[in-house]
């Protein structure tokens, strides 16, 4: 295992059957001007192929990489990030989903905008499905496209903005809405691993697509954690991907207005339940 340090981020990438998309993120990875991390694949019950995608990184990575893996029972997103973080050294957690490509600052950024008491919450400009399957094939480094490419892609329709990739200081003005968790997504999302510790990481009672990141920042919340704005810093690039099964959002959405109604901090299927199992 990698040694514990105060510099060391590791990030905890989630995937599920999409190695290409995986190869895409973890090369952009790669290409990071600032090295002092580690790479955990949070892998929720992907076939033989993504294990060895991730092996075939390994002697190319400047950093460590690690592939922690459960069997597949629906989308079980919370746990296995919490998987991931039982498995992760770093002082600071940053989680991206592995059909996301990080521009090259993007972990000095994140170390740059790092604060106790704060997570950061970024933004991202969504891929459509044919530009895409376009980066995909032709193993186009989509994240060192300037601000012009940018543009001209959103001219013909390949991407839904171009806002998240200026780079804008903000200074006082990222704290503006630190009480907002709407938007927090874990396909761009940084916090302290003591913060995660004390509120039990993720929650396990979420299955299926939607809301186990709300719940994890209302509970950050309640503990004390503030949302600092990682908006014209952080942005990364969001591959398309077929929609989700959304079947299980009624409960879900169940289970976060329960949190939102309460003050509840740790989770009842947290890090804790978990031990120190991969």
């Amino acid at each position: 295992m990698t040694a514990v340090g105060d510099d060391l981020i590791s990030v905890i990438v989630t995937t599920y059957n999409r190695p290409d998309a995986l190869d895409a993120s973890l090369r952009a990875l790669a290409h990071q001007t600032d090295n002092t991390f580690e790479i955990i694949v949070a892998d929720d019950g992907s076939g033989p192929q993504t294990a060895r995608l991730i092996e075939s990184w390994r002697p190319r990575l400047p950093v460590p990489i690690r592939h922690v893996w459960h069997e597949h029972d629906d989308f079980r997103g919370g746990e296995i990030r919490n998987r991931g973080i039982l498995q992760s050294a770093g002082r600071y957690c940053i989680f991206l989903d592995g059909d996301c490509l990080a521009r090259a600052d993007f972990i000095s950024v994140h170390r740059w905008l790092a604060e106790p008491g704060w997570l950061v919450a970024g933004n991202r400009i969504l891929l459509s499905q044919k530009l895409t399957e376009t980066v995909l094939a032709g193993g186009l480094p989509a994240e060192t496209w300037d601000f012009a490419r940018l543009a001209h892609e959103r001219l013909r329709g390949g991407i839904n903005r171009c806002l998240p990739a200026i780079r804008l200081p903000l200074g006082p003005l990222r704290r503006l809405h630190s009480r907002a968790w709407e938007g927090a997504k874990t396909c761009n999302l940084a916090v302290a691993r003591s913060d995660l510790d004390l509120i039990d990481g993720f929650d396990g009672r979420y299955s299926g697509w939607g809301l186990e990141d709300s719940d994890l920042v209302v509970r950050l919340f309640h503990a004390g954690v503030r949302r600092k704005d990682g908006r014209f810093a952080t942005g990364v690039l969001h591959l398309w991907h077929p929609e989700a099964d959304r079947s299980g959002l009624a409960e879900n959405s169940r289970c976060l207005d329960e949190v939102l109604a309460g003050s509840r901090i740790r989770a009842e299927r947290g890090l804790s339940t978990l031990g120190h199992a991969v």
